[in-house]
């Protein structure tokens, strides 16, 4: 008799420590770091009639599968100079969305001579609707929003970028 009311004790007492720490395991919070510009390369856009350099921009470069699925997707801010170019292997209709993003955004679809082929501006954050290429392309620049219109982009404006080590 003795043996069983200790060990009922103990299971009892087991049970209370086990509900105590599931219950503190679910309040945890998980505080995780701001992602941060990363500079890559730089990228010099031109106007096609006149050749003239329009903006220079420091850009990260996403070229892996993780990297073009996430883009700038949980970011705070993006500054004026900064941007992200997308390289994908192939020539394609693609689409962006702005899930997780918060940061309105000017897209830029570029083609494999590094014209601009069209432009979706002002894109809205946090926004699921997908936004075509229209054209197929293998490169996307996407920039704070506004600076398309600003530096007057027009189809046919072309790119160039080199890679930083």
């Amino acid at each position: 008799m003795k043996f069983r009311r200790i060990h009922l004790w103990w299971c009892t007492l087991g049970l209370l420590t086990l509900q105590t720490a599931c219950t503190e395991d679910h309040k945890k919070v998980v505080k995780t770091e701001p992602i941060t510009f990363t500079k890559e390369g730089e990228l010099s856009i031109y106007k096609a009639q006149s050749d003239s350099v329009l903006t220079t921009l420091d850009i990260e470069i996403a070229d892996t599968d993780y990297e073009t699925q996430t883009g700038l997707m949980y970011r705070d801010d993006l500054a004026d100079n900064q941007a992200m170019l997308f390289i994908f292997p192939d020539v394609a209709m693609h689409f962006f969305y702005m899930k997780n993003t918060k940061i309105p955004l000017d897209i830029i679809y570029i083609d494999e001579e590094l014209q601009i082929a069209s432009l979706k501006e002002n894109a809205q954050p946090l926004d699921e609707t997908g936004m075509s290429s229209e054209v197929p392309v293998k490169y996307v620049l996407e920039v704070k929003a506004g600076l398309a219109s600003r530096w007057d982009l027009n189809i046919g404006d072309r790119i160039s970028y080199a890679k930083i080590n």
